[in-house]
C-alpha cells in the first residue's frame, strides 16, 4: 500500500452533501470542529460569522462570533458544555457559554509572548517557526485546548512558541513545559491536544516533528509515536480510538521545505489506538474526492463514532493557486454500524 495514496476507509464512509455552505459564505478555511453532548456539531471558520452550530444531519442551528476573533484556529466543548475557541492571531484562548457569552479569556489579547523571535508583540506569521529561540509564557500563536472534567485546562502554544501550558479551572497558570527542538519533550509546532479517557495522559500532535508525543499531566514524557506526516489535530472516540489528521507534504508548506514531487504524501487521516498502533488510514491521491483531504486540520467524533473533519483550504494552498477543483472544507464520515 503506497503511503502517498492510501485507500478510502472501509469503516468511515463520507456523507456527500452534508452541511452545504450557506448562501454567500465561502468557508475557505475551517480550522476546527467539536461535538457536544447532544451531538450538535460546532464549527469554527475564518468567515464573517466564525462560529456555527449544526445538527448531526447538517442543518444550521445557530451562529455567532462576528468581530470577535483575529484568526480562529480551534474549537472545543468542555465537559460542562462551555465552548473554548483558540485564536492564534490574537494570542488568546476564550471560553464562552453555548449562546456566545464570553466567560473567560486566557492570554493577553493582541500581544504575543517573548520567545526570542522578533519583537514580543510581533506577528508570528512573519517569521519561520524554526526561529523560535526558547519556550516562553502564554501565548504566541496558540493552537489547541483540552479541558478535563475537573476544569484543568491544557493549551498547546505552537506557532510562535514551543510549549504546553496547564491552567487551573479558574484560569491560573500552573505549569508549562517544552522547548524548540526534536528531542523528547521538545516541539516543532505542538498543534493538537487531547486527553485519554481516564485523563491520566495527554496526546500532543507535534506537527513538524512528524510525531505524537504522550505526556502525563505534569509534562513528563511517557512515549512518542513516530511515522506520521505532519499530524495536525487529534480527537478521541467514545470507544477510545484516536483520529489524527495528517497534513501531508503538499499543503500548508513553509518556504524552507523541499519541492512537492509525485511521491509527496497527500493529506489523510489515521485511526490510532491508545498505544499508538495505526489501525487504519484513509484519503486518496485525489483530495477533491469525498472522504479524501487536501489540508485536513480539525477533527471530532460524535457519540456514535461518526467523524467530522475540517480543512484549511485557503491557508493550505489556495493562496498559492494550488487548490484542487471540487475542494471541500467540512466533511462528515459515518462509521459503519453506527
Amino acid at each position: 500500500m503506497s503511503p502517498t495514496r492510501p485507500p478510502s476507509s472501509l469503516t468511515w464512509t463520507p456523507v456527500e452533501g452534508w452541511a452545504p455552505r450557506p448562501s454567500g459564505w465561502e468557508l475557505r478555511d475551517v480550522p476546527g470542529v467539536a461535538v457536544d453532548a447532544a451531538d450538535r456539531v460546532w464549527v469554527i471558520s475564518r468567515d464573517e460569522t466564525p462560529v456555527t452550530v449544526r445538527s448531526s444531519d447538517g442543518a444550521l442551528l445557530d451562529s455567532w462570533g462576528a468581530g470577535v476573533f483575529a484568526r480562529p484556529h480551534s474549537i472545543r466543548i468542555d465537559p460542562l458544555g462551555f465552548v473554548w475557541c483558540v485564536d492564534d492571531g490574537d494570542h488568546t484562548v476564550r471560553k464562552f457559554s453555548s449562546d456566545g457569552r464570553l466567560v473567560m479569556v486566557l492570554g493577553d489579547p493582541g500581544h504575543g509572548s517573548d520567545t526570542g523571535v522578533g519583537s514580543v508583540d510581533g506577528d508570528y506569521r512573519k517569521f519561520d517557526y524554526r526561529e523560535v529561540v526558547f519556550g516562553g509564557p502564554p501565548f504566541n500563536g496558540p493552537t489547541d485546548v483540552c479541558v478535563l472534567r475537573d476544569g484543568t485546562t491544557f493549551v498547546t502554544d505552537g506557532y510562535g512558541n514551543a510549549r504546553v501550558h496547564r491552567f487551573s479551572a479558574s484560569g491560573e497558570l500552573e505549569r508549562s513545559w517544552g522547548q524548540p527542538g526534536s528531542q523528547p519533550g521538545q516541539f516543532h509546532i505542538p498543534h493538537g491536544v487531547v486527553a485519554s479517557p481516564d485523563e491520566d495522559r495527554l496526546f500532543v500532535a507535534d506537527r513538524e516533528n512528524d510525531r505524537v508525543q504522550v505526556f502525563d499531566l505534569d509534562g513528563a514524557v511517557l512515549d512518542q509515536w513516530r511515522g506520521f506526516s505532519r499530524p495536525d489535530g487529534i480527537a478521541i472516540s467514545p470507544d477510545g480510538l484516536l483520529c489524527v489528521p495528517e497534513l501531508g507534504e503538499r499543503a500548508g508548506r513553509w518556504a524552507h521545505m523541499d519541492p512537492v514531487t509525485d511521491h509527496s504524501p497527500f493529506g489523510r487521516c489515521a485511526i490510532v489506538d491508545l498505544d499508538g498502533a495505526v489501525l487504519e488510514r484513509f484519503g486518496t491521491g485525489d483530495p477533491s474526492r469525498p472522504g479524501s483531504f487536501h489540508a485536513p486540520h480539525g477533527v471530532a467524533f460524535d457519540s456514535r463514532g461518526d467523524l467530522y473533519v475540517t480543512e484549511v483550504a485557503y491557508s493550505g494552498g489556495a493562496r498559492l493557486d494550488d487548490l484542487p477543483d471540487g475542494w471541500h472544507t467540512l466533511q462528515k464520515l459515518e462509521r459503519a454500524g453506527s
